[in-house]
């Protein structure tokens, strides 16, 4: 391994590139922006937005164990809409 900084920092910014592309969900730019526009009608803050658009939950159960502040009291995420939520999701990634 070189001394060089910059060398470094490119051989660890190629390292996150490479990691980024292995565990992607979606390999369309349009899917990750329909990905963030459904999942921005639900008023979601940016880490719950992330952590389901990254994860892909299949079932609500899924969904609440990764993110339980989506089930808080005094929000409007019953079973349903999030049943309705990950039900857009798997559209996105079917037709990808």
């Amino acid at each position: 391994m070189s001394d060089d900084p910059m060398n470094q920092v490119s051989q660890v910014f190629e390292k996150s590139l490479q990691y980024v592309k292995r565990f992607s969900r979606y390999k369309n730019p349009d899917a990750v922006r329909q990905v963030r526009e459904i999942l921005s009608r639900y008023q979601l803050a940016e880490f719950e937005l992330c952590v389901l658009g990254n994860l892909c939950p299949e079932t609500v159960e899924e969904a609440i164990a990764m993110v339980p502040s989506i089930k808080t009291k005094g929000r409007a995420h019953d079973d349903d809409a999030i049943e309705r939520m990950l039900n857009d999701l798997s559209l996105i990634k079917k037709f990808e």
